[in-house]
């Protein structure tokens, strides 16, 4: 029988038989993204682009994007921390780098040495492309509302191990994106980076329908994660995926939309009558999500936990309209304390 080896984690495990296969697919601990190894496998590859398995191990997939140009991202070990308010440790050994957003560093070993690029610090870009290049890099992350820089954390130090961590900015949770085993591309709104391991490209993805650029929430650009490398993404509120089959829809508050495989056609549609638009409390508008593909969602948006902090402010009207009280006015104003 043929021996397969599969990777989880960004380890390898097997050898496994085709029966072993299917029952950790019908498990989910195995996925058609999941990366194998095999007979007349040159390199690890998604099942769902293995002809010899397909057939033997369920319905195939449609098949993932090329490979992308360029060397793989380093291999880093990595530890979250918290509830609430989460933090990610990564590991590094020698010469191993990681790239951050300026400003999201929580603490480094003595060993982590710093520098700060233009655009999104991908390996070797300033000299596969030269100064150009790299300002090209910088303008797409203007476009996103992102620093014209980026940090890059290196263990240039004599000890075997060095750590540096990331803090969320917001309570929510840290997502550990493999994106070697998820296509090798992610999309996902503009403030969910965190940091990734070096070797993951940070670009833009624009939105191709009108509706969802102006009505989507994320505006006309999000954020596109390529590599084969671990990416951070944060989130707010619990974080949670739901997996779409082909002709499946899921409809959602535009601002719960965390990320997306590139498969999901992302639109958005009107909510209803005009009734349930003025006074439902949703908003005018709502994504439609459309499978196949993964998606993850959050159940608490910044920009909702923002408008509850404006609205209970005194500019927004909160203690000035004298809630909780039926005579509301001057005498809500004095029973609540202003």
């Amino acid at each position: 029988m043929a021996q397969w080896y599969v990777a989880v984690g960004g380890e390898s495990r097997g050898p496994y038989e085709i029966d072993q296969l299917r029952g950790m697919l019908t498990s989910g601990e195995l996925t058609q993204d999941s990366l194998v190894w095999g007979p007349d496998v040159s390199e690890w590859t998604p099942i769902r682009a293995v002809g010899a398995l397909q057939g033997q191990l369920g319905r195939p997939s449609a098949p993932p994007p090329p490979p992308k140009a360029g060397p793989a991202a380093d291999q880093v070990d990595y530890r979250i921390e918290g509830n609430e308010m989460q933090y990610v440790e990564i590991e590094l050994d020698q010469g191993e780098s990681v790239v951050a957003e300026a400003g999201g560093m929580l603490y480094m070993s003595a060993d982590i040495a710093m520098d700060t690029v233009f655009g999104d610090g991908r390996r070797d870009n300033a000299k596969s492309s030269g100064l150009m290049g790299s300002l090209l890099g910088a303008g797409k992350r203007l476009l996103t509302g992102e620093s014209l820089f980026m940090t890059i954390f290196t263990h240039k130090g004599a000890s075997p191990k060095a750590h540096v961590a990331f803090a969320a900015p917001y309570p929510g949770k840290i997502m550990p994106m493999h994106l070697g085993e998820l296509g090798g591309e992610l999309i996902c709104q503009k403030d969910a980076f965190l940091c990734a391991a070096r070797g993951v490209a940070l670009e833009i993805a624009f939105q191709k329908k009108i509706g969802a650029g102006l009505f989507g929430g994320e505006g006309f650009i999000m954020q596109r994660l390529l590599g084969d490398g671990l990416a951070f993404v944060h989130a707010g509120g619990t974080v949670f995926e739901k997996d779409l089959k082909p002709g499946e829809t899921l409809r959602v508050d535009t601002g719960c939309l965390v990320a997306l495989m590139p498969s999901v056609n992302y639109d958005v549609e009107f909510v209803g009558g005009v009734k349930t638009a003025l006074f439902g409390g949703e908003g005018l508008f709502l994504a439609t999500l459309g499978g196949p593909g993964r998606v993850w969602l959050q159940s608490l948006p910044l920009s909702r936990v923002a408008d509850r902090i404006y609205a209970a402010a005194k500019q927004g009207g909160g203690k000035q309209k004298g809630e909780g009280s039926l005579l509301g006015g001057a005498l809500g104003t004095f029973l609540g304390g202003d």
